[in-house]
């Protein structure tokens, strides 16, 4: 990936979480709070915890990565990669409370169906 700005996320427990701009801007919140300039490169998240943020920051990280393409081998790639997210109900509740506010739902809802 080439280098881009660094943003700087902060859960709601005090732990931060460095990525690139193009990662950040997954979020429409966090896109908009960086457009408007409430936010240069650190965006504080009160409602996050750090586990539960962890997480998107994994998935569209490696979704920014891998290369847009209609390579079986790097959807396949994916989609053993999206496997991450089979995790106990209550924090899967916290991360559609978080991914539905805070990052392009419909990406989720696409990613979320694949493991119902």
């Amino acid at each position: 990936m080439s280098k881009s700005k660094i943003i700087v996320l902060k859960s709601s427990d005090g732990e931060t979480f460095e990525v690139d701009e193009v990662v950040a801007m997954e979020s429409q919140t966090i896109k908009h709070l960086i457009k408007d300039t409430c936010a240069d490169t650190s965006v504080p998240l009160p409602n996050v915890m750090s586990k539960i943020l962890a997480k998107p920051i994994k998935y569209y990280k490696k979704h920014v990565e891998t290369p847009k393409s209609k390579d079986k081998t790097a959807e396949d790639e994916l989609k053993t990669f999206d496997a991450f997210v089979k995790v106990d109900q209550g924090t899967l509740f916290d991360l559609i409370l978080v991914w539905t506010s805070s990052f392009d739902f419909t990406k989720f809802f696409r990613f979320i169906f694949n493991f119902m």
